[in-house]
């Protein structure tokens, strides 16, 4: 299943010029770059520390090894893996947007997180990174704002060496009907009105809103992954498919 048609992509349920998006989407956070932190706490009331907690466990990272956080925001996937990989491995965090990589390095730094980090703005369509490099890369809360999702999946096969791995946690599809109809509620009646309370941008979490919406689910998404070439793809849905974290591996 693919979103795109000729030249046109979409943006929340609006359907934009594929130029576009980025822009649309880079707006966005810019303009929720600083309240970022705060509203993921108020908005999942702190489970997304659980989420991440759980993909740095199904991660298998080992000291010395290389990882790309892409679209890694403020880095909180960063921090951890700081710690596992040692001063003799390398965390890159990348995210196409450079307000939120001011954020995050502000925020590793005011951590004493440093020595082995770098921060690269890049779009995760195109990686600047050399073929075979990472031996993990993940990407939490970002594949739904990339507008060529498949071509973003080749791009992270690429720069994975044989045996890496490719995590990608992200919003989901509910897997029980009540929980559905309540998660929709919530995300179109409770989630902009704190947008605007906090953030004092209802619009932009309208659009995160309607981007989990259009994401694809999680059999779709798993079929994408072994499309471009991962194998043994496998998904764990968590808070009963609100979120799933998929896991693919380059052999």
């Amino acid at each position: 299943m693919s979103e795109r048609q000729e030249n046109t992509t979409h943006f929340g349920f609006k359907t934009v010029e594929e130029d576009k998006k980025v822009e649309l989407v880079a707006d966005v956070f810019h303009s929720v770059a600083t309240k970022y932190d705060v509203m993921n706490d108020v908005l999942s009331m702190g489970i997304h520390r659980v989420w991440k907690r759980f993909t740095v466990d199904c991660s298998g990272v080992r000291q010395g090894q290389k990882v790309l956080d892409l679209a890694g925001g403020t880095g909180d996937l960063t921090a951890k893996f700081s710690r596992i990989v040692g001063q003799e491995g390398q965390v890159v965090l990348a995210d196409i947007n450079d307000s939120m990589l001011k954020v995050g390095r502000s925020k590793l730094r005011d951590l004493g997180i440093e020595g082995n980090v770098e921060y690269v703005q890049a779009n995760a369509e195109e990686l600047p990174f050399p073929d075979n490099h990472f031996d993990l890369v993940t990407i939490a809360f970002g594949l739904r704002n990339v507008t060529d999702k498949d071509k973003a999946l080749a791009s992270i096969y690429r720069v994975l060496k044989p045996g890496g791995r490719l995590l990608v946690l992200e919003f989901s599809k509910p897997i029980h009907k009540p929980i559905s109809k309540f998660y929709d509620f919530y995300s179109f009646n409770i989630l902009p009105k704190l947008g605007k309370l906090i953030a004092n941008d209802s619009e932009s979490y309208q659009y995160l809103a309607e981007s989990i919406r259009m994401h694809p689910n999680q059999e779709t998404l798993k079929e994408m992954m072994g499309d471009v070439g991962f194998e043994g793809t496998e998904y764990f849905n968590l808070s009963a498919g609100i979120v799933a974290l998929h896991r693919g591996y380059k052999y």
